[in-house]
Order: structure tokens, then C-alpha cells, then sequence
């Protein structure tokens, strides 16, 4: 088998992160950054390694898009990218229908649900253990973070630890909720930032950052 480092697939910005998340130091983890950051090439790689860790054959995960149509081309499609590089995909088996991820030596689950319709959440289970984490991708579309801890307390049950990431771009408003929610100090709390400046360039392409340059020439604040 080839080895596979994991220094080797996320960017160096996100070593400290994934050290932070794997020890479990903190339980609420915020990414923000725009393109090209690797926050959701993050989330979909920090997901399956706490569900392989030793100690955690109870735990799953659920993974939140505001709408549903849009799970299959970026979360399930970001675990799975994920799975595949980490040197899993012998372990899991991919579903869309219904759309779920499960780890064949273990029986865990990765589920993902769009909230057109929250009160559906109420009737969500775990085959067996608990939901342990939540990924709520492009978190400042959704409406609220009071909607985000409803879909927290539907879905943690049964368990003592936790992880929940919220990734997002900033929207340029100051007033949406994710913008406020990052300058709300929490103890376990971590805000992480990073845009394309903090990947090796090699790995977005010449193109991408001779567009993103000359975006930023021209319009700073996008």
C-alpha cells in the first residue's frame, strides 16, 4: 500500500486546526473564507478521520445544506473526495438514495439533509451510538443560527462529545449572522480563517490566482 500523509492533502494553514479537531480540544469549529480557502476540502477530510479514530465506532455524522438539491454536488461529493484520498474508499460505501455514507467495518453512518423542511429532522435516528458530529456547509444561508441550534438539538442525543463545523464564505453584509456569530467568544470555540493566499498556489492553478488577483485590484472588498 502507498503511504498517505495527511500533511501531504490539506493545506499548512489547517495542520494546527486538524491537531485542535482530532484531540478534541474544542467542540464548535467556524471556517470562513472564500474560494479557493479549502475550508469544505478541510471539513471533508476532518470527518471521516474522527469516525476511524479508536474509541469512536458509536459515532456519526450529519451533514446540512440549506436546501437539499445542493448536498450531492458539494458535501457528499466533498466526503467522498475526502474518503477516497484519505485511502478509505475499501471502508465506506456511498448511497444517494437515500444519500448517506457508511462505513462498512463499523456500521457508522454519514447522512446529509437539506432544511426545506426542518420539522422532518425531529424524526432522526442513528442506527445505533449518536450523532457525535454536524457540518452546516455555506452556514450563512440558513437562517439564522437560532435554526442551526434547533437542527443541533434535534440531532445531538445520547452522547457526551461532540464536533460541529460551520463553514462559510463572509457575505459582504456586516449584519448577517455569521458575521456577528464570529465575534461571539465562546470557550469552546474555534474561528479559523484562510482564503487562496494560504494554499500552495499549485494546488488552485495559475489561472484561479491570476483571477483572484485581479479581483482583488479591482474590487478589495469581494
Amino acid at each position: 500500500m502507498t503511504d498517505i500523509y495527511i500533511e501531504d492533502l490539506i493545506a499548512p494553514n489547517f495542520d494546527g486546526l486538524l491537531t485542535d479537531v482530532l484531540d478534541h480540544k474544542h467542540s464548535d469549529y467556524i471556517l470562513k473564507g472564500g474560494r479557493g480557502a479549502l475550508k469544505s476540502s478541510f471539513v471533508g477530510f476532518a470527518i471521516p478521520l474522527i469516525m476511524i479514530q479508536p474509541g469512536n465506532e458509536n459515532m456519526h455524522a450529519a451533514v446540512f445544506r440549506k436546501t437539499a438539491n445542493t448536498l450531492r454536488d458539494s458535501v457528499y461529493s466533498q466526503i467522498q473526495f475526502g474518503i477516497d484520498k484519505l485511502g478509505l474508499t475499501d471502508d465506506f460505501i456511498c448511497r444517494v438514495s437515500p444519500m448517506k455514507i457508511v462505513r462498512k467495518s463499523t456500521g457508522q453512518t454519514i447522512i446529509f439533509r437539506g432544511l426545506d423542511k426542518p420539522t422532518k429532522l425531529k424524526s432522526l435516528k442513528a442506527p445505533f451510538g449518536y450523532f457525535a458530529i454536524s457540518w452546516f456547509e455555506e452556514a450563512d444561508t440558513f437562517s439564522g443560527i437560532k435554526e442551526i441550534r434547533n437542527v443541533q438539538q434535534s440531532v445531538r442525543r445520547g452522547g457526551k462529545t461532540f464536533w460541529n463545523f460551520m463553514s462559510f464564505n463572509p457575505p459582504e453584509t456586516r449584519a448577517n449572522f455569521m458575521n456577528q456569530e464570529v465575534l461571539t467568544p465562546l470557550p469552546n470555540r474555534v474561528v479559523h480563517s484562510s482564503d487562496y493566499r494560504t494554499v500552495p498556489p499549485e494546488w488552485l492553478g495559475q489561472q484561479f490566482i491570476d483571477d483572484a488577483e485581479q479581483l482583488k485590484a479591482t474590487n478589495p472588498k469581494a
